[in-house]
């Protein structure tokens, strides 16, 4: 792809990525009102974690089947079918709730199908970035991407809090399917380029040829498999706030849906504060050593939230900024590696095997979230798991290769600059 053809794709990625920000605001909005209404609805902390375990199971099963397909099919046509059919679940949902059928695991029912279209939505999204954006442009996107939907984030929470105090949550569910015609519109006037030649579209090659040909590209890449053990360790230590913010507002601080909109708020202006951080800079050194800061400066701010009084939301809030400024940052570093390090050819595939693996613990941590707050009461549940992610920290610097890696590429960095001052490799202090 040639520079001038890249920078018309990047224009038409642009406009696409704007269709989908409304998209993302509709589904921020809807998932803050389906998240309070079956908390307040059942004041159950198992009920809750089995919601969100059922929900979070397409993220885990579908993307490492799709993936490879992704790099076969359409990927416009892929979008745009898995969008249609979540908007049109939506509408299902809406029907139950007018119908006076709908209960919580019916709701929950249609929730776990809406997960499959977002499982196969999400990595084919992020497959077509590297094709459509230049290579100089892909670190900053990736962090100009996690502030604007960080600040649309922001909205959804209070947008949805005020909505539930005015509108039942039928009316409500109404806002997923307008933002839905809102994002397609981009998705139909654009063209995605293909990555694959014509001879390449028609060879027939075996599903699990590819499957196994994107673990052996995954393991190629040596910081990739510690740091997908590391994320997958810190997302399962997650779960418990994931599952079980909403009711530690509503039980144990007796909050409402306001009280819960401010916390959740707070957490994604952490989101947009993080994301002007990496957009900062365009290259960033050593980013797997940025990727453990980041969580260990995460570990601090979700302490405040878990640790403040009862009634001071706005501690709450803090907390939930700090810890969650952290998050773009980490997941783009993340991102970039991969961008970088992997064949475009290859990507579909891999960033579906790099979901899967990193979310398949999530809904083990989400399914024993709830038993353990029902015994150890949310606020010490929060407390012992970021005591262990402090741990996974430090074993993950000092247990595995990421300091060598680290120490690797500093010098591989100092070769590529033969006319400026080097340090000898021993003078590189980390």
């Amino acid at each position: 792809m040639d520079a001038n053809t890249s920078e018309n794709t990047f224009r038409a990625y642009l406009f696409f990525w704007g269709g989908q920000l409304f998209s993302i605001l509709g589904s921020s909005i809807i998932r803050f009102v389906i998240i309070w209404w079956i908390a307040e609805e059942t004041l159950n902390p198992i009920t809750v974690s089995i919601a969100f375990f059922l929900g979070s199971l397409p993220m885990v099963i579908i993307p490492p089947i799709v993936g490879v397909f992704i790099d076969r099919w359409n990927r416009k046509i892929v979008i745009a079918l898995a969008d249609s059919l979540q908007a049109f679940l939506t509408f299902l949902i809406i029907l139950f709730f007018l119908t006076g059928i709908a209960n919580i695991w019916l709701v929950i029912t249609m929730n776990i199908f809406r997960g499959i279209c977002q499982a196969i939505h999400y990595p084919t999204v992020n497959a077509i970035i590297p094709i459509m954006i230049p290579k100089k442009y892909l670190s900053r996107m990736n962090a100009i991407n996690y502030l604007f939907t960080g600040v649309i984030q922001v909205i959804g929470p209070i947008v949805g809090a005020t909505l539930l105090a005015f509108f039942e949550i039928e009316k409500i569910l109404w806002v997923d399917i307008f933002t839905f015609f809102i994002a397609i519109i981009p998705l139909l006037l654009i063209k995605i380029p293909s990555i694959l030649s014509k001879s390449e579209q028609t060879k027939k090659v075996s599903y699990f040829k590819e499957f196994k040909d994107g673990l052996t590209i995954l393991k190629s890449v040596r910081s990739f498999l510690i740091l997908i053990i590391f994320i997958s360790v810190i997302n399962l230590l997650n779960m418990p706030f994931t599952t079980q913010m909403s009711l530690f507002v509503l039980i144990d601080h007796s909050g409402g849906e306001l009280d819960f909109a401010l916390v959740s708020a707070f957490l994604q202006i952490g989101i947009v504060i993080g994301a002007i951080i990496a957009s900062t800079k365009k290259h960033w050194k050593h980013k797997e050593l940025i990727i453990l800061y980041s969580v260990f400066i995460g570990v601090g701010g979700y302490l405040i939230t878990a640790l403040a009084p009862k009634g001071y939301f706005l501690l709450m809030g803090i907390g939930s900024l700090i810890h969650a400024s952290m998050i773009p940052i980490a997941n783009t570093m993340f991102l970039t590696i991969l961008q970088t390090k992997v064949p475009p050819e290859t990507q579909g595939r891999v960033f579906s095997i790099v979901t899967s693996i990193a979310a398949a613990i999530t809904p083990l941590g989400m399914i024993i979230s709830g038993p353990l707050a029902v015994f150890l009461g949310i606020r010490l549940l929060f407390i012992i798991v970021l005591y262990l992610q402090a741990v996974s920290v430090v074993i993950t610097w000092y247990f595995t290769d990421i300091k060598k890696i680290i120490h690797e590429e500093s010098i591989e960095e100092m070769k590529k600059k033969p006319d400026e001052i080097r340090l000898r490799p021993e003078q590189i202090e980390l």
